[in-house]
């Protein structure tokens, strides 16, 4: 499972944070990145039918987090309900997570 979050602060910066879930453990930051490399994570993403999530508080949140950092379980729920739908808007559901299959994400 990848996610990708996307935001914009006051100063017109992008930021993206992709997720990757396994379906076993919480899902955990795969990649980071501001200006560009958000643009590029974000562009990988939709080239791959990763579908998007936009909420900027969130992606503030997990953007503060390292590479291969588990989610904090109090993000759990907003996470989870976020995968619920993308999991639903390709026609799969959680247990799908991890076979060869595309990944759903969001963009924040």
């Amino acid at each position: 499972m990848n996610q990708t979050d996307d935001q914009r602060n006051t100063e017109g910066s992008r930021a993206a944070v992709a997720l990757k879930y396994d379906g076993e453990r919480a899902p955990t930051v795969t990649a980071t990145g501001t200006y560009e490399l958000a643009d590029e994570i974000i562009r990988i993403a939709r080239e791959h039918n990763v579908p998007l999530y936009e909420n900027p508080e969130l992606a503030a949140i997990l953007a503060r987090l390292s590479l291969n950092d588990e989610i904090p379980e109090t993000l759990y729920r907003v996470i989870a309900e976020i995968l619920a739908f993308a999991f639903h808007i390709q026609g799969r559901t959680p247990d799908d997570a991890g076979q060869d299959k595309p990944s759903p994400s969001a963009d924040q």
